[in-house]
């Protein structure tokens, strides 16, 4: 097995990391680390758990480090906030570990993977661009806004009609906020039409995610994206309504051929956590739904409804909806992870054949 740390392991996503890393056949959680005010305690004691099902006894008897300690573990998942993630993350990487992060800070920076493994994995190429220009022994690489998911998931089959113009309306989950999120006097009865920084990150995150490698650098895709963020009262997954046009008129036939024949590349779909299929398309005139569908794939596929067409922008419309902390975060993570140990770039090793399980 191979030993891995989380930061910021007592908040909802790093909770949601020890979850789906209970069983994992790689990784054992060797590692938990919080701010000062929880170090020192057992993990069992630190934490407000907050998921279905009790705490994996393995780690509830973990103590739980600072933020400033020396880490052990070669894979490091971060569900640390972007201020801290700055320097942290930049720090562990350069000290030889590879970092996984859910953090905003750097998912924009050109020599780093903004990762979805089904989509860009050849993007994990940049670690090697990290490790030369930036002198770290280890490396970084981060997956995308949790909102972005779904955007990016069903463009990557459309990416050969060459997408224009995307306009995306986002109806976002509390869990998104983290724990304890939007105060429940502001959210019952109630959706909220704004997310701070989102709108933004949603309009220039897939344009890189969906871009092409090309001699160490990222050429996004040209296309231009608006967005338009809500957070509405459901516990978890975001759903988005996507309107489109393409370069040239597509039709409805076209557009559901591919999402159906859509797989991921040979080296992502035997990785443990990649879900298959990948994309479930559902021609119900009421779906997807959050609490319907938000577990296919164990959380970790997308699921697409109501494809039609767009009048207005001589184009297609459509729902897509992933499970926000799952596929769009720690899930999504850990598939990042898989697919760099996959690829030797941990000890010069193969997954998971070369990978010694004790």
């Amino acid at each position: 097995m191979i030993d891995v740390a989380i930061l910021g392991a007592t908040g909802a996503v790093g909770q949601r990391f020890i979850q789906l890393l209970q069983a994992h056949p790689w990784f054992r959680v060797a590692e938990v680390v919080a701010s000062e005010r929880s170090s020192g305690k057992h993990y069992a004691e630190a934490v407000r758990w907050v998921l279905d099902g009790e705490i994996p006894p393995t780690v509830a008897e973990l103590v739980v480090l600072e933020l400033t300690d020396s880490l052990a573990s070669p894979i490091v998942f971060s569900a640390l906030p972007a201020q801290a993630a700055l320097e942290i993350e930049a720090r562990l990487a350069a000290e030889g570990h590879f970092v996984f992060s859910n953090a905003s800070a750097y998912r924009m920076a050109p020599d780093v993977p903004l990762l979805l493994p089904e989509v860009n994995a050849e993007h994990l190429r940049l670690v090697g661009r990290q490790q030369a220009e930036r002198g770290w022994k280890g490396g970084l690489v981060t997956n995308s806004n949790c909102t972005a998911a779904p955007v990016v998931m069903a463009l990557a089959p459309l990416r050969h009609l060459v997408p224009q113009r995307l306009h995306v309306v986002s109806m976002q989950a509390v869990s998104g906020a983290g724990y304890p999120g939007v105060p429940s006097l502001d959210i019952l009865d109630n959706v909220i039409p704004y997310i701070g920084g989102e709108e933004e990150k949603l309009a220039e995150e897939p344009r890189k995610m969906l871009g092409t490698y090309q001699d160490g650098e990222i050429l996004p895709l040209e296309m231009t994206i608006s967005a338009s963020c809500n957070r509405v009262p459901v516990v978890d997954s975001h759903l988005v309504s996507i309107a489109m046009n393409f370069q040239n008129p597509v039709g409805l036939e076209s557009v559901q051929a591919a999402w159906e024949h859509f797989e991921a590349p040979a080296n992502v779909r035997t990785l443990p956590s990649a879900p298959n299929p990948v994309l479930v398309v559902t021609d119900a005139p009421d779906r997807p739904q959050p609490r319907r569908d938000r577990l296919t794939g164990g959380g970790m596929a997308t699921v697409i409804g109501r494809l039609r067409a767009a009048a207005a922008l001589d184009g297609i419309q459509f729902m897509a909806l992933t499970h926000n902390t799952i596929r769009g975060a720690a899930g999504c993570s850990i598939l990042n992870a898989e697919l760099l140990v996959s690829e030797g770039y941990l000890s010069g090793t193969k997954a998971p054949s070369a990978i010694a399980v004790r």
